[in-house]
């Protein structure tokens, strides 16, 4: 859980460098992450509203190579 606090603003980081493209972002936040032909994540929204939280905090948790980060952005 990233501590950040309702109504504040959150940055989605993802490493696509280090992206295996195994989807489970997108699954899980279609709304902030897509994926390429090859798999490898697309990120939609970098800035998403707070109601999205919970889904990429559950995309984050999910990524089995953890290139996906949070961040305070108020």
């Amino acid at each position: 859980m990233s501590g950040i606090g309702e109504g504040r603003r959150f940055r989605v980081h993802v490493d696509v460098e280090r992206c295996i493209g195994a989807g489970h972002c997108v699954m899980r936040a279609p709304k902030i992450f897509d994926q390429r032909d090859d798999g490898i994540v697309i990120l939609l929204d970098a800035n998403p509203p707070y109601d999205q939280l919970a889904a990429a905090e559950k995309a984050a948790d999910l990524c089995p190579s953890q290139v996906i980060t949070i961040e305070d952005a108020s």
